[in-house]
């Protein structure tokens, strides 16, 4: 329903937004990573990505700093047993590429630190997230000559491909960018970097 909101940001909490969008002030539920981005922009004219949760008796509306923290929450929240309260946990906890390097790697551990997620719920979003990066793959297999041949034997471009399909980027996508990156950067470091590359 909603794509993005943008308006003065009238206050800021700790897991919320309230944004003025022509008179109308948007109550946002939002991470702590988001609210690290906004609390210095009190009065300025701000963009948050949204999703509306829709509930038998509430709409709650959240908002998301950038695209893929939205891809990931949206992920997150695919999954059976995790809902928005736990997403906007491990988003809290984790930034979307933090997050994309965890599923990527298979570190549960990363993902149980966010309050509230047991190691249980910590292992089911890495194998069903897997589980739809591998159908992505699957699916992708048209145009992507030489996708397949990023140097083999190189964990980190493999990992960071996993991250960038997470965070929502296609197989041709990543491969394009990543192909252009130094390969002795750190696997963050990558991801951060392909990223700046695909948002220009």
């Amino acid at each position: 329903m909603f794509y993005s909101i943008t308006g003065t940001l009238v206050t800021t909490e700790i897991a919320a937004a309230v944004i003025d969008v022509s008179g109308v002030a948007f109550y946002c539920n939002i991470s702590a990573k988001t609210h690290a981005k906004l609390s210095s922009k009190l009065g300025e004219k701000v963009t948050l990505f949204t999703h509306l949760n829709v509930k038998e008796d509430a709409l709650d509306l959240f908002g998301f700093i950038s695209q893929e923290e939205l891809h990931a929450y949206r992920l997150l929240t695919s999954v059976s047993g995790v809902g928005p309260k736990a997403a906007m946990s491990i988003l809290s906890h984790l930034t979307p590429e933090q997050f994309a390097v965890a599923v990527g790697t298979g570190d549960t551990k990363a993902i149980s630190k966010a309050p509230g997620v047991g190691a249980k719920t910590a292992a089911r979003v890495i194998l069903e997230l897997k589980d739809k990066i591998a159908k992505q793959l699957s699916s992708e297999q048209t145009d992507t000559t030489g996708d397949t041949d990023l140097l083999p034997g190189r964990d980190n471009l493999s990992e960071a491909m996993n991250a960038l399909l997470v965070l929502g980027y296609t197989r041709g996508e990543a491969a394009a960018v990543l192909k252009t990156l130094d390969s002795t950067l750190s696997l963050e470091d990558m991801i951060t970097a392909a990223l700046k590359k695909l948002m220009k």
